[in-house]
């Protein structure tokens, strides 16, 4: 009755493992920056975690979607055909500056040969030699310095509602990966074994 093999495997579903969102601490980031001497590339870095963008919004960004004034950078026609403000973090001005009047782009603000935007590719080399030269231990690409922008948000105290416009993100779902607890997160909680009634 029982000489054929089977299975009941079928029956059941199969368990989907979800992989938390690869990040960088505050300290990693800073020393990639500190520690790249283009002031082309370290500009690109610098924006690149501290307004939490893609590559795409990255290399399409133009002179004029920078607004030092306000304070705030316009990213235009981003993933889904939306434009949204993100932070000009303050401690980048400086370093913009510098990088306008050495560079004088013309039309994107990074600018290759020939006065064209940057390739996806020459900006994830830059990420990749800078975290090289920091010595981490692990393959960093653009996209994780995305996701360290948004987990130190999270660790911050930052609304998730907040977190979600700043990413361009359709929904809060999406976001919510970011809300995974963290080595920070955990050490800040108390069990309630702790707590003194």
């Amino acid at each position: 009755m029982f000489s054929r093999k089977f299975s009941l495997s079928h029956l059941y579903p199969k368990r989907v493992e979800h992989q938390l969102p690869k990040y960088l601490n505050k300290e990693e980031i800073l020393k990639m920056i500190e520690l790249t001497e283009n002031l082309k590339h370290k500009s690109m870095i610098s924006l690149l975690y501290g307004c939490g963008l893609r590559v795409s919004e990255l290399i399409n960004l133009k002179i004029t979607d920078i607004d030092s004034k306000s304070g705030r950078i316009s990213i235009i026609q981003a993933k889904g055909k939306k434009d949204r403000y993100v932070m000009l973090p303050k401690s980048v001005l400086p370093l913009l500056k510098e990088y306008f009047e050495k560079y004088f782009p013309q039309t994107y603000l990074f600018e290759g040969g020939k006065n064209e935007k940057y390739s996806p590719r020459s900006v994830q080399q830059v990420v990749k030699q800078a975290a090289l030269k920091a010595k981490i231990q692990k393959l960093v690409t653009p996209h994780i310095l995305r996701h360290s922008f948004a987990t130190h948000l999270i660790e911050n105290g930052t609304d998730i509602i907040y977190i979600q416009e700043l990413l361009g993100h359709n929904s809060v779902m999406t976001t919510q990966i970011y809300t995974h607890i963290t080595d920070l997160t955990i050490r800040k909680i108390q069990s309630p074994l702790d707590i003194k009634f």
